[in-house]
């Protein structure tokens, strides 16, 4: 297994696929096992926590990782977002791939499917052992709901009274769409779920436009998902 531990040092940045305090945990603990580094009270270990990253928010990561660090030569970033725009990901770009000496940077995600190409070849994925145990309830409830319902859910997603509550229930369309993803793969790529991953693929596109209707969206997600599912 030393191997393995060398190959994870040599790399500086990675991505982790899970929700944010499930990856936030991963990267803690591989922090502590493979670089010795206390978590608790380190000014070197940062945590950033967002739902959505946008490119300000990107930048201020590569701002903070630039900087030295407040003691010893080593400086822990964590990122953990429900989503990133690709413009925030491409302002990513120069600092995952070139981070600065002594500085590791974890991105935590719930799912990889949006994550840019540019952006996932710079960095060493982390496998976290996802499995549908670990899935947002929502996605098990849209799955296993009746049509009837789904037409409620979707109703409810596809409102809001301000920008705030309609960006809420995007990431929440979003969780569902990644919930539906994981428990997919799970079962394995069968013909029907390889295309029902693609479907996947396009539909988060989609709904990572603002200006994209979630409603619409949501209903082919309805049609092209299975109940048998789970």
């Amino acid at each position: 297994m030393q191997h393995l531990a060398d190959r994870y040092l040599r790399h500086h940045a990675f991505i982790i696929e899970a929700e944010i305090e499930e990856g936030i945990e991963v990267a803690q603990a591989w922090t502590e096992k493979e670089l010795g580094m206390e978590i608790a009270g380190n000014p070197d270990v940062v945590v950033m926590r967002y739902g959505l990253l946008s490119v300000d928010d990107a930048r201020r990561v590569s701002e903070l990782a630039a900087g030295a660090p407040f003691k010893g030569e080593t400086k822990v970033i964590i990122i953990a977002a429900s989503r990133v725009y690709h413009e925030a990901q491409n302002a990513l770009l120069k600092i995952f791939e070139e981070p600065p000496k002594g500085t590791y940077l974890f991105l935590i995600l719930p799912t990889l499917g949006g994550l840019l190409p540019t952006l996932r070849s710079r960095v060493q994925v982390l496998n976290v052992g996802r499995t549908a145990s670990n899935i947002p309830e929502s996605a098990e409830e849209f799955i296993k709901a009746s049509k009837e319902k789904r037409s409620a859910m979707i109703k409810k997603l596809a409102s809001g009274k301000d920008e705030e509550e309609r960006r809420e229930n995007r990431d929440r369309a979003i969780a569902i769409l990644n919930g539906i993803e994981i428990i997919t793969r799970d079962r394995g790529l069968t013909k029907s779920s390889g295309t029902l991953l693609e479907e996947i693929q396009i539909l988060r596109g989609y709904l990572h436009d603002r200006s994209a209707p979630v409603k619409q969206i949501l209903e082919h997600l309805a049609i092209v998902t299975p109940k048998n599912l789970i």
